[in-house]
């Protein structure tokens, strides 16, 4: 005769947009899904798919073999779960900065959550449950090794970054300062072709051009910045500055915020100022 395993069950604590797609996730793998929220209508959304619909944050984690937590920030957080004790693991979706997780942490620690985990969504809500997503993880690994099986369900990649709390929010914030400033520097780039009569989707191929050298590019930074050594071999900040002036110069003249790439062109100055001008575009590092 064959052994039947219950599914695994799971508390969902905060059913915003993100909290309503990882209950989806985990239900349509089969999981016993608890959900509670604030307010009542997305718990009853989410329990008219089978979803089982708290009264309690505490009634929720009551028993079920893993707690996600995905509310608005972190003192949210700290609010909705005083109170409520589990000796499961408790994984905090919830954005922060590093140093609002690490604090948090060191709370749950202290009210008796024992298994406890950071957890940054580097994803939108539609592409919850895609095997081509990543969520990163930090904190207790045991937790998170224990429970990596349900917790892939979320996302294909899963990466665990370290004990330190603070981890997965710095890659968090590290990840969308690259992707905002790039997005940025294409809506200004494009303001300023269309000062010339260009459309941004002409100019868009160009753009691509230029991106597609810099995956080489953050390699060699990449290194530069971990051994401090900065050569002017391929390209001196003293030559850079003239580039990022013409910027500065061609956003003026379409009448644009030049805030940004102001920012680009002070940091280099400061960098020249500082008698570091014949080294690469990476001893900026230095002068941040």
């Amino acid at each position: 005769m064959t052994q039947q395993h219950n599914p695994v069950s799971v508390a969902v604590v905060g059913l915003g947009p993100m909290g309503a797609a990882l209950t989806r996730t985990l239900l349509d793998a089969g999981l016993q899904v608890t959900v509670w929220n604030r307010t009542a209508e997305a718990a009853k959304v989410l329990g008219s798919l089978g979803a089982s619909v708290a009264r309690t944050p505490a009634e929720a984690i009551d028993g079920v073999d893993l707690v996600l937590v995905c509310l608005r920030d972190h003192a949210a957080v700290r609010e909705v779960l005083d109170g409520a004790r589990t000796v499961t693991a408790v994984v905090n979706f919830s954005s922060a900065t590093p140093d609002q997780a690490r604090a948090t942490a060191e709370w749950a620690r202290a009210v008796g959550f024992d298994n406890y985990v950071t957890a940054a969504i580097m994803v939108p809500v539609p592409l919850i449950g895609d095997r081509e997503s990543l969520i990163l993880y930090s904190g207790n690994e045991a937790a998170y090794r224990r429970h990596h099986a349900t917790l892939d369900h979320l996302a294909g990649a899963g990466d665990f970054l370290g004990t330190d709390h603070g981890l997965a929010p710095s890659f968090d914030v590290g990840m969308l300062e690259v992707f905002f400033a790039g997005l940025t520097s294409f809506v200004h780039a494009a303001a300023v072709m269309k000062h010339s009569g260009v459309a941004a989707q002409k100019f868009l191929p160009y753009a691509l051009s230029a991106l597609s050298i810099v995956p080489a590019s953050l390699e060699g930074v990449a290194r530069d910045i971990d051994t401090s050594t900065y050569s002017g071999d391929e390209d001196r900040v003293a030559m850079d500055l003239a580039a990022l002036e013409h910027i500065v110069e061609a956003g003026r003249a379409a009448g644009l915020d030049t805030s940004l790439a102001e920012s680009m062109r002070n940091l280099g100055a400061r960098t020249v100022d500082a008698g570091d001008g014949d080294l690469g575009w990476s001893s900026v590092f230095e002068h941040l």
